[in-house]
């Protein structure tokens, strides 16, 4: 379940809520439809790199972890797939729930779901393992849920990031915002490289998973400049929260400097062209 404002890291006890679970929350609560409305449109591009590798048919019983507004699971049900869903922001099950009638959509956060092991043939968590304050646990927890001879299949943002990702940091850092003290970073201890190599090894290490493979994708995200700006002025994600930390001021300063650093993705009909990686990892489950 989510982490309640009150609560802080359990130090030395596995799969307890973290400070970076926490701020997760306090960065995603209510912003379902601002999500939507921008970094939604971007992160749907992976999707069916993401059910390919999970293997996703018709008739399989699919989870899809961190399901945001439902897009994958949504995605997963065109192909003809058994879904649920779950999400561990109030506002985003709303909006899944929505956009999945008939489904089983619930509030639930990695690493602990409310499902027997081998529940699933598929789990899926497309950018979610970005979100979760221990990366190796969420896996472990997708892997309990998943049977045997199923898949699980995860994407996240690649490092270094490609030009079009960096676009809102670089804004950030032309305006001399910080990153709020409290919106803590993920421990070292949990952290893990951004690479197809790195991500390989992760899922490596998660017992019962084999047949771990890594793939790069890489697309121009194209969108406008205000779409582009409403996610972020709206406080979405990590990214948002920083914009909007220091007040109306210094979000002004960064929005100026977005729209000057935009000129270099802007394309003859005034949209952005924003060059875009990321990587999808899949493994088998064993035993």
């Amino acid at each position: 379940m989510p982490v309640a404002d009150g609560e802080r890291e359990a130090p030395g006890v596995p799969g307890a809520p973290t400070l970076f679970d926490a701020g997760e929350r306090r960065a995603w609560a209510g912003r379902s439809a601002a999500y939507a409305a921008g970094f939604g449109r971007l992160c749907a591009y992976t999707v069916p790199a993401l059910l390919d590798a999970a293997g996703v048919t018709a008739g399989s019983r699919v989870l899809d972890a961190g399901t945001g507004p439902g897009t994958a699971a949504a995605a997963a049900r065109a192909r003809g797939a058994e879904v649920t869903a779950v999400d561990a922001e109030p506002d985003m099950v709303r909006a899944a729930a929505a956009a999945l009638p008939g489904a089983e959509v619930r509030l639930a956060a990695l690493p602990h779901l409310p499902f027997s092991a081998g529940a699933f043939d598929a789990a899926i968590g497309n950018f979610v393992l970005n979100h979760v304050g221990r990366p190796r646990a969420a896996l472990a927890e997708l892997r309990r849920v998943t049977r045997p001879g199923g898949r699980i299949a995860v994407t996240i943002w690649a490092a270094p990031p490609a030009p079009g990702q960096a676009l809102l940091g670089r804004a950030v850092r032309a305006a001399g915002v910080e990153r709020p003290a409290d919106l803590p970073a993920l421990a070292p201890e949990d952290d893990f490289p951004r690479t197809p190599a790195g991500l390989a090894e992760l899922l490596r290490g998660v017992s019962g998973l084999a047949g771990v493979e890594c793939a790069e994708v890489a697309w121009d995200h194209r969108t406008t400049p205000g779409e582009w700006w409403r996610g972020p002025a709206a406080g979405v994600a990590a990214i948002g929260q920083t914009v909007t930390s220091q007040g109306p001021a210094a979000t002004e300063r960064v929005r100026c400097a977005f729209l000057a650093l935009a000129a270099e993705f802007t394309a003859a009909d005034g949209r952005l062209v924003l060059p875009h990686r990321a990587l999808v990892g899949w493994a088998r489950v064993v035993g």
